[in-house]
């Protein structure tokens, strides 16, 4: 870092210059200093001088500043530097300053505009703004680069006789407003004025910006700042509460409505509201944009009020963080991060690499949501993924596993009739797998009878007109996974005819070939049940179904006649209504139904009847069903009982008790119970899943099945809340998530302090001194502990009863003599660090230490200040015991009410508020134990402006010369005098320009001067704190007269002819001057041909000034023109170019010099 100070000095009269801080003023408060910024340590105040003063403290930089003064965007003053602009640099090696001077000579018209200093060293810069107002004026043209030299004006007005009365000054501007434009040139050669151009534009700018302002009571800031998307308000006041006024952006009129409110008039126009109060008039401009960052304005009649808005765009900010991200190859990834402004521009990286579009990558924003897209995810693309914006950034991890497909159904086993049909059916996670079926290891392949189909997720086979031959075990297997599903499908054939017919009890015995008679014979079997043990049976008699499937259990019965059904569950039997018993007609199957009656088409739980199947349905499974159920079949012929346990089995309960048991850097253990019921199946294990706090993301940890009830979760990032839930998981299914678990931040202890050292010992005491640990991490540091022991014990002993935040500490109350041993370790939420240990144990004793003072290297040498300036000064010492430390000031002790001193164990410190001539002297520190002692003694010089010259007189003039001499000031500041400044002024102008700067003797030679003309000389002292106040003036205002001193010369132009373009038909004028003794005679010519006595031409000499007249010059009046001077010691010739150019004949001379000037 560097600072720089800027200044000024030296007061020109009539000009005022106003000094902007970079910073816009805030709206609605009055102007005060800019707070300190960047490099800059004070800011240009307000002022009305014309030299400024930037000063730079090099001594942390590696290479000399390089310092800019720029006047508005990009025009380097640089090269302008001449007798106008004036630039110095200079350094001080025992300050190591740099100091920077911008000097205006002379402040015109042209200098006023925005200006900026900026200063730049290696990778550091800073700037500074401030605008130059020029409010009034004494001159009567803009002042050229050799203005002062010559008063060409003064030469050609008639010199008035020394007996006339002097005439009453006449107001030339006044003339001219009131004149015609076709009068200019008259009035200006009536008054002696040659720069034609310059009043033309002077009285342009006058008659534009008028030099006083009776609209506006108060007018506007000349900038103001907002932030974008806040309010600002512009008010002015006005002299005349019934003034119309209408407000200007970048020139354009906002044009409002009006409506009534409140008894003022509001205007309103889209974010823009207008109010009048009184004599306040007020432009409110709501939520700006960038937009608004424009120039405004405030027009009333010709008077105008001019500002500048700038709107600041604030730093665009992170609202939602990125989540981590845990998918399987070819699954879609999207990335969602949310910032504080909508349409913000962010960067996507992966790994330090940024992210472009390039097919693989997509990017999606939809107002303040930013999105990165992966379509199909890889194992390549598993790493941390980040996104940056110009005020924040965030992270996350992506995980790709391996893809697993899912059963989420499988094929169930299938009993079957002849022509009935069967069909298999699955549901696998995945809708793009396909797969083959096999039937007993053989592929299946389609046929009419045979149909395969794959519907999403669902695959089915399709047995139409099932045969024997159909039965056997069906396999699906997915493509491409080690994975196959295999079903059962049993065949019902029918029972042989003869022997059906027989059972019926039908007699065959009288049979012919012709016809055949059967005899009906009533015949009585007793009832029987024929269960199939297979398919959905686990064993005999147990059934296992999945909750909220269907059951459905077929159940083949016979007996003659036709045996009653009643299903039992328990010992509760309900009897659904069906055919009554009859003896005469062929008996109907009674229906017993659990445990509500139904008919055959409704209730969740039924019996279906057909003539030899019993089928028992269960639609919807719940926990409830569950039990041993009963099938009783009875005929008068007997009876028969069958006894079935049907076990529904569901997805388990959640685990319960999910909490965090311990943090690492970047790791939790995790631990929860069992889930109170398994669902009728044992728990295989289960699944994990976390996410941040805040977030709705949740992110699986595993895929594989874990079968332990503790985990420890990985790959978290340390300092960030998560949460963890857990599923149960068995041969059903997947449980629903457990309870969140309370939020755990992954921090892991500090690592161990560094050199721990003994900083002092004292006789019961001991002082330790530390470096913070080399890894601290998002915990941070809550404080450290101190430990102790004596050599050779086992149990440490706790120094501090809270940790100690600093990085030393006393331990205190030590046994003298004995050897102790120390450790200390960092403390944080995570618990405590490694100890760092004494390598060798620390004997408790006094050392006695000679004092020493080491004296800063700035106090070796002449320590200098300026008067006001504050000094504080801190002188380290050491010596043991503590040292008795006294101060002396020219031997004798210091005044406690004009310095003060501080001291403590290491250090003294002198610290004076502002300092003053007085507190000059030799300053003397002394450090005393006992009776050894250290003495170092230092000069502090206070110094300030030195006063004027004195005796400033005039010894000598002669010809173009003045010899001034003087006398050193009385007060030379208390420093040496560096130099003298000398400045002349004529006095017909009245304006200072420079003669000499750093002018070392008391005398000087000023040459250059004008003959005729009256001159009044001042001079500046100047030392190290700059110039003085005031200036010594000589006492008479010397004349330089022709004839002091004859000194023959040969002629030489001292004011060269110009190029000059004019309008034909219009009279013009050119003209130098020249000097030269004995006087020269003077030849004017055109194109090398001398110019006799034409009576177009008039050549006029007025004391040196040359001036020639061409009456209505035409087209070929153009051409070069030419003017030498001859005399017996030699001659001197200077040209021009002019140029005539035609013009219609209604254009005025003003008119076509204005022409000349805009272009």
């Amino acid at each position: 870092m560097y600072n720089i100070i800027m200044g000024s000095v030296n007061n020109a009269a009539l000009t005022c210059v106003h000094l902007l801080s970079s910073l816009a003023a805030t709206p609605g408060t009055e102007p005060e200093m800019t707070e300190l910024s960047g490099l800059f340590v004070e800011k240009p105040q307000s002022t009305i001088d014309i030299t400024f003063v930037a000063k730079v403290d090099s001594s942390t930089l590696l290479r000399k500043p390089a310092l800019k003064w720029l006047k508005g965007k990009w025009l380097d003053l640089g090269s302008k530097a001449g007798k106008h602009l004036q630039f110095k640099e200079s350094y001080d090696r025992d300050s190591k300053i740099y100091t920077y001077e911008m000097k205006i000579v002379k402040v015109v018209d042209g200098d006023a505009g925005g200006y900026r200093c900026e200063v730049t060293a290696k990778d550091k810069c800073d700037s500074c703004t401030f605008d130059i107002t020029v409010e009034a004026f004494t001159g009567m043209g803009e002042a050229g680069e050799d203005e002062g030299e010559l008063d060409f004006s003064g030469l050609l007005k008639k010199r008035e006789k020394k007996q006339e009365e002097p005439k009453e000054e006449v107001d030339v501007w006044s003339i001219l407003k009131k004149a015609k434009p076709c009068d200019y040139e008259k009035i200006a050669f009536q008054y002696g004025i040659t720069d034609l151009r310059g009043m033309l534009k002077r009285l342009k700018k006058m008659k534009v910006e008028p030099k006083k302002c009776d609209a506006f009571l108060k007018k506007l800031e000349a900038a103001y700042s907002v932030d974008k998307g806040k309010k600002i308000q512009l008010t002015v006041e006005v002299a005349n509460p019934d003034a119309q006024i209408k407000w200007l952006k970048n020139g354009t009129e906002i044009k409002p409505s009006a409506k009534a409110f409140c008894g003022a008039i509001l205007l309103l126009c889209a974010r823009y509201v207008f109010e009048s109060v009184g004599n306040k008039r007020k432009l409110t401009i709501n939520k700006c944009t960038l937009a608004d960052d424009a120039a405004y304005e405030c027009v009333i009649g010709e008077d105008k009020s001019f500002t500048e808005v700038f709107v600041k765009e604030p730093p665009v900010t992170i609202t939602k963080l990125l989540d981590d991200l845990h998918v399987v190859v070819e699954d879609k990834v999207e990335f969602e991060v949310e910032v504080s402004e909508e349409g913000a521009n962010v960067k996507w990286m992966k790994d330090g690499v940024e992210l472009a579009r390039d097919g693989k990558y997509r990017f999606k924003k939809d107002g303040k949501k930013h999105w990165l897209i992966i379509n199909e995810a890889s194992k390549e693309d598993i790493g941390m993924y980040y996104v940056f914006t110009n005020g924040g950034e965030s992270k996350a991890e992506l995980e790709v596993e391996d893809k697993e497909l899912e059963v989420l159904q499988s094929i169930a086993d299938l009993t079957v009739k002849a022509a009935e049909q069967a069909i298999f059916k699955c549901e696998v996670s995945d809708e793009k797998v396909t797969g083959k079926w096999y039937k007993d290891g053989v592929e299946v392949k389609a046929s009419n009878r045979i149909k395969m189909v794959h519907i999403g997720r669902i695959h089915k086979l399709t047995i139409d007109d099932v045969k024997a031959e159909d039965a056997g075990d069906y396999t699906f297997v997915p493509d491409g996974y080690a994975l196959s599903l295999s079903a059962k499908l049993n065949f019902l054939g029918e029972r042989k005819t003869d022997g059906l017919l027989s059972g019926r009890g039908f007699d065959l015995t009288h049979f012919s070939l012709s016809e055949i008679k059967i005899d009906y014979v009533p015949r009585q079997d007793p009832p029987k049940i024929h269960l199939d043990t297979t398919g959905s049976m686990v064993n005999k008699n147990t059934i296992i179904v999945v909750a909220g499937n269907k059951l459905r259990l077929d159940v083949e019965i016979s007996g003659e006649p036709a045996p009653t059904v009643c299903w039992t569950k328990g010992d509760n039997v309900r009897k659904c209504c069906g055919p009554a018993w009859a003896d005469t007609a062929p008996p109907s199957v009674h229906l017993w139904l659990l445990p509500q009656v139904i008919t055959e088409t409704e209730g969740r739980v039924r019996v279906d009847n057909r003539k030899t199947l019993s089928s028992f349905v269960i639609e919807g499974a719940e926990r409830g069903d569950e039990g041993r159920y009963t099938i009783t079949v009875t005929n008068p012929a007997g009876e028969d009982k069958a006894e079935l346990f049907i076990k529904v089995v569901d997805v388990p309960d959640p685990p319960e008790g999910v909490k965090c048991m311990g943090v690492g850097e970047d790791t939790a253990t995790i631990i929860w119970e069992p889930p109170k019921f398994d669902g009728g199946s044992p728990i295989k294990g289960y699944l994990m899943e976390r996410k941040k706090v805040g977030s709705s993301r949740w992110t699986k940890l595993n895929f594989d099945i874990y079968e332990s009830t503790s985990y420890e979760a990985k790959k978290m990032i340390e300092g960030v809340l998560y949460e963890m839930r857990v599923f149960a998981v068995n041969g059903i299914g997947v449980s629903q998530p457990s309870c969140s678990s309370k939020p755990f931040m992954p921090i892991a202890p500090t690592s161990e302090p560094t050199r721990l050292t003994v900083d002092d010992v004292m006789d019961s005491a001991c002082m330790l001194k530390w470096r913070p640990p080399d890894k601290i991490g998002a915990g941070g540091i809550d404080g450290y502990i101190i430990e102790y022991r004596k050599e050779g014990d086992t149990e440490w002993i706790q120094a501090n009863s809270e940790p100690v935040e600093k990085n030393s500490y006393t331990v205190r109350g030590l046994p003298t003599g004995e050897k102790m041993e120390f450790r200390v370790m960092a403390v944080n939420i995570a618990g405590r660090s490694p100890p760092a240990v004494m390598a060798q144990p620390v004997t408790i004793r006094e050392i006695i230490e000679q004092p020493h003072i080491r004296l800063p290297r700035h106090l070796r040498t002449k320590y200098v200040r300026k008067v006001g300036e504050k000094i504080n000064l801190v002188i380290p010492f050491q010596g043991k015991p503590r040292p008795v430390v006294n101060w002396f000031k020219d031997d004798e002790p210091l005044d406690p009410k004009k310095v003060s001193v501080r001291t403590t164990e290491v250090d003294t410190i002198l610290f004076i508020r502002s300092a003053e001539r007085d507190h000059s002297g030799t300053y003397t520190l002394s450090v005393q134990i006992e009776n050894m002692e250290d003495k170092a003694s230092f000069e502090i010089r206070v110094v300030e402006k030195p006063g004027p010259p004195l005796a400033v007189r005039v010894t000598d003039v002669w010809g173009f010369n003045a010899a001034l001499e003087w006398k050193p000031p009385k007060d030379n500041g208390n420093s040496d005098i560096s130099g003298y400044i000398i400045q002349k002024a004529d006095k017909k102008t009245k304006e200072w320009f420079m003669v000499y700067e750093h002018n070392r003797r008391p005398n000087c030679t000023v040459s250059d001067l004008v003959m005729g003309n009256e001159y009044v000389f001042r001079i500046f002292s100047e030392n190290i704190c700059g110039l003085s106040d005031e200036a010594g003036l000589v006492p008479c205002v010397p004349c330089v007269a022709p004839g002091c001193k004859d000194l023959n010369t040969s002629p030489k132009f001292t004011q060269p002819l110009q190029d000059r373009s004019v309008i034909a038909g219009y009279s013009t004028a050119i003209s130098c001057s020249v000097r030269g003794r004995p006087k020269p005679k003077i030849i004017w010519m055109k194109n090398k041909t001398i110019i006799g006595e034409d009576p177009k031409y008039l050549m006029q000499n007025n004391q040196g000034v040359l001036t020639l007249h061409i009456r209505k010059p035409s087209l070929f009046d153009g051409g070069n023109y030419s003017c030498k001077a001859v005399n017996e010691l030699g001659e001197d010739v200077v040209e021009c170019k002019l140029e005539v150019r035609g013009a219609s004949a209604t254009r005025s001379p003003v008119a076509a010099v204005l022409l000349m000037h805009d272009g």
